[in-house]
């Protein structure tokens, strides 16, 4: 298996109930180390350029707005089949269809306030890593 890094967020919604220690337990329970991670307020410009890719959907303000209403902690995660595994750790975007134990089914509010963000593909993450961390920031 190959080791990969991958990028998350932890959300407004839970940064704001002080759960960004219950969610790395569960991220380094499975096998993910944290490289990387600092705890930024997100402008309006960088959400609205991160999230570009939703930019013609209708949600696209909305989420903006939610990414810019309190702290996030960006992250770089490194382990084997780093991508699938946090997506798998994360649950379903919907909370109500993710599987028990997940951070979504255990933690989200709602489909918007999910608690987490995590890149879907190696290429997704090497964009996403690099618009919040320089390399010398990433500590293996």
């Amino acid at each position: 298996m190959a080791i990969e890094r991958t990028f998350s967020i932890i959300k407004p919604d839970a940064t704001k109930r002080n759960l960004t220690g219950a969610i790395n337990a569960r991220l380094e329970e499975n096998g993910l180390r944290i490289v990387a991670q600092k705890r930024i307020q997100m402008t309006e410009t960088q959400a609205k350029k991160f999230y570009e890719v939703h930019a013609a959907r209708p949600f696209y303000g909305e989420l903006v707005s939610f990414m810019i209403s309190g702290p996030v902690v960006v992250q770089v995660l490194e382990g084997e089949n780093a991508v699938l595994k946090n997506r798998e750790i994360m649950g379903a975007t919907n909370p109500n269809d993710a599987a028990a134990g997940t951070i979504r089914k255990d933690f989200a509010e709602s489909i918007e306030a999910n608690s987490v963000h995590g890149s879907d593909s190696l290429e997704n993450a090497a964009i996403e890593i690099a618009y919040f961390f320089s390399g010398t920031e990433i500590i293996g």
